[in-house]
């Protein structure tokens, strides 16, 4: 039985975790941390929860947490890993905004740390995420030009998403030439974030949860992958995987593909 502790317990993924926790017959909640609700129950609704919302993250070590898992904001999420690290508790790390800077920062300490804590960062916990992220790697060694639009609700901290910088980062890696495009703008900003080539267009509404298109072009013909994730449901599925596999993989995992 492994034990879990949710920080950012209530958040709109953080909550979602909780209940997927408490349901799954491997694992069992044993803390949650939030800055807000402190002393109520964990599990929105249920007054019986064994566990109530905890402000101090020393909590998740008086309930012996084994794996952490992390959905708060891209300001605090490093402080999040490192207090993981030190304290030789395995983290799954579902916040946006890491960036590479960060990735090697938590490298380094892990080996300083002699490998006691697991982390497992990952942009998207969305398994069709994932594998619409891999079928253009693939699709991009064949069409000169890739764009990319991300949409999501409008309390989203980050823009773009840390999906589809993944995305990005990966058609640059995988694809057979460089392009660029047109760059001139009537409106400035219109033609999105570029990376490398590659065109990133931001959507922030209400309404949204999470949403990508991946839109590849070439002579004569379009090709388009795209993942809805209509219901926060669609990420427990990857982010329970992600809780069992921590504790038996050493070191720094990025992404939820090698996983699967």
């Amino acid at each position: 039985m492994i034990r879990v502790g949710v920080i950012g317990a209530n958040g709109r993924m953080g909550r979602e975790v909780c209940r997927a926790v408490s349901q799954d017959p491997d694992m069992t909640l044993v803390g949650a941390i939030d800055r807000s609700h402190a002393g109520e129950p964990a599990i929105a609704g249920s007054a019986e929860s064994a566990v109530t919302v905890s402000a101090d993250l020393q909590t998740l070590l008086q309930a012996e947490t084994e794996v952490a898992v992390d959905f708060t904001h891209p300001d605090v999420v490093m402080d999040h890993i490192r207090w993981a690290i030190e304290q030789a508790v395995h983290i799954v790390v579902g916040t946006t905004g890491v960036s590479p800077e960060d990735l090697e920062e938590i490298g380094q300490l892990l080996e300083k740390e002699a490998g006691d804590s697991n982390v497992i960062v990952a942009p998207n916990f969305a398994i069709g995420a994932v594998l619409a992220e891999r079928f253009a790697a693939q699709a991009v060694r064949y069409f000169p030009a890739a764009e990319i639009i991300e949409l999501h609700h409008d309390g989203k901290a980050d823009s773009p998403s840390g999906t589809s910088l993944s995305a990005a980062r990966r058609i640059v890696a995988e694809r057979a030439q460089g392009y660029r495009g047109p760059e001139r703008e009537s409106l400035k900003g219109s033609r999105g974030g570029d990376l490398e080539g590659v065109r990133v267009h931001s959507v922030r509404l209400p309404g949204l949860v999470a949403h990508q298109e991946i839109i590849l072009g070439g002579p004569g013909q379009v090709l388009t992958i795209r993942h809805d994730s209509m219901d926060r449901a669609s990420f427990m599925p990857g982010v329970l995987l992600a809780v069992k596999e921590v504790v038996r993989r050493p070191g720094l995992t990025v992404g939820l593909e090698p996983l699967l």
